[in-house]
């Protein structure tokens, strides 16, 4: 049986991480909205109540009913989870005179409490709040102070629930992850199974459980997540699965030879469709990039549907959806189950009247590789960057063109080779080149330009959730801007964004 952690969110940037640190102990968890998580069962050995932007003393803030688990369960509350519990219970929560954010110390530290076993006074901790704990109430005893945060820490007197000011899944707080394993190993009695090799093999059964022997379409994109839900899928279901792979035209350069001749040597059964000239008529001309997304949901449909109804007796519709997917479509502030619409699926599983089976939905994007590495898919398939959905299309701002589109094309493909040719490609998370709806003047020889300017984009990230700007070296960035404006014909200009996300996103429409 696999042990769970349960983690109450409550808004916090900060929730998904602490899922993914509980993950690296390989100890399984999920995260549900304060409001709306499941009664607890013999699987579920603990709790974990997350941040939050609110301030317990806001008249609207997340107040869920803990009485069906307080007392009965191990229960961790992390900065806003901690305030909470102390409001509950009596205690003063208040604004601090001064936001107590950034690196602290935790000066003292009592050590026989298991929160803290192996952690010595001193170690670096993350303040991120507002508020802060005045006065704990009668039955709380406080296990670890800060020289300005008297209550960092505490636990409740005969009872299985502690609190902590500080946030131990971020990188700052030196000792978090070990801090982390004492409450869901050590506290908890969480076994520690949950691994590639285990997802893979229950995966595997449970897959065969659930299609038997019906037949399961399902769209290949050429990225990580469709590619190893289909791997997973042919381990399961073997013939009965078909791969639709289609070419809309909005790849990187020769991008559908290179993904059909690396799924050649996988033993998927893949159909190809070239319908970029589909995609590409119904593209030219516009404009807005919402549009443009619209025209390509459908379009894709269309293809797909049309692909789909050559494969008899289809009843299930697969999906590479991971588990971010699943915790940005369940909002903290009210129930729900509905997953996002993804751009590659749209209307299909209504249209085709199929059921849909999302093989990764509880994978994060870092355990999808770890789980493809165990099926023994190439680096050339996990290591490859993320690509939006809409493809270059949202990438190409302004007028869509045949003509503009070979040239962002040309572009990107000197960029992408350029960090593969100088070692850079692996360690950033996704790159790739806009081309603005933007001339500028320039001077080529003896004659003066004016021609379109692009952007290269690099970012290094965990999960996408958050990025920073690639520190790409300079020679490289001025030998790839060379190489662009001297071999493209119609680029004089080569830029390099350095905005981070938030506030900027990674892709500019």
């Amino acid at each position: 049986m696999l042990d769970k952690i349960v983690i109450l969110d409550f808004g916090s940037q900060y929730t998904q991480l602490i899922a993914r640190r509980i993950r690296e102990i390989n100890v399984y968890c999920e995260i549900y909205p304060f409001n709306h998580f499941p009664a607890p069962d013999n699987k579920v050995k603990g709790i974990i109540l997350s941040g939050s932007p609110y301030s317990v003393c806001d008249t609207d803030a997340p107040s869920p009913d803990l009485s069906s688990v307080k007392s009965s369960i191990p229960l961790l509350g992390v900065c806003y989870g901690a305030q909470y519990l102390v409001h509950k219970s009596g205690g003063v929560v208040s604004p601090s005179g001064s936001r107590e954010y950034g690196r602290a110390n935790l000066v003292r530290i009592d050590s026989e409490d298991p929160l803290f076993k192996d952690i010595k006074p001193g170690t670096q901790v993350w303040m991120s709040h507002g508020d802060t704990i005045m006065r704990v109430p009668d039955n709380y005893y406080i296990t670890g102070s800060t020289s300005d945060v008297t209550a960092a820490a505490f636990k409740i007197k005969d009872e299985n629930t502690w609190g902590i000011q500080f946030h131990p899944e971020v990188y700052h707080t030196t000792d978090g992850s070990q801090i982390l394993e004492n409450f869901v190993v050590g506290i908890c009695g969480c076994n520690r199974n949950w691994t590639p090799d285990s997802f893979v093999e229950s995966s595997v059964e449970n897959l065969r459980s659930q299609l038997g022997n019906d037949k399961v379409i399902l769209g290949l994109s050429g990225g990580v997540d469709s590619t190893v839900a289909a791997s997973l899928l042919n381990k399961a279901v073997g013939k009965n699965l078909t791969c639709i792979f289609v070419d809309n035209g909005l790849l990187r350069k020769n991008e559908f030879a290179k993904v059909m001749e690396s799924y050649a040597g996988l033993g998927f059964n893949v159909v190809g469709v070239d319908a970029s000239d589909r995609f590409l008529d119904e593209l030219e001309g516009v404009n807005d990039p919402e549009e443009k997304r619209k025209i390509i949901g459908r379009v894709f449909v269309e293809v797909f549907d049309q692909e789909a109804h050559k494969v008899k007796d289809v009843k299930w519709l697969a999906q590479g959806t991971i588990y971010p997917d699943v915790i940005e479509s369940v909002s903290v502030n009210g129930p729900s189950a509905t997953i996002k619409s993804h751009h590659n699926v749209g209307a299909l599983p209504e249209k085709m009247n199929l059921r849909v089976v999302e093989p990764l939905r509880l994978l994060f994007k870092d355990e999808v590789r770890r789980v493809g590495e165990n099926l023994g898919l190439p680096d050339t398939i996990l290591k490859r960057h993320p690509f939006p959905g809409p493809g270059l299309a949202i990438r190409l701002l302004g007028k869509m063109t045949r003509e503009q589109l070979g040239i962002l094309k040309d572009a990107d493909e000197i960029f992408i080779e350029g960090l593969r040719k100088h070692g850079l490609y692996d360690s950033v998370w996704q790159a790739g080149v806009i081309l603005l709806p933007v001339q500028s003047v320039g001077v080529m020889g003896d004659e003066r330009t004016y021609e379109n300017a692009v952007v290269l984009r690099a970012v290094v990230s965990t999960d996408g959730m958050t990025a920073d700007w690639a520190r790409l070296p300079h020679d490289f960035l001025g030998a790839i801007s060379n190489e662009i404006i001297n071999k493209v014909k119609g680029i004089n200009r080569v830029v390099y964004d350095i905005s981070s996300k938030p506030p900027s996103t990674i892709e500019w429409e």
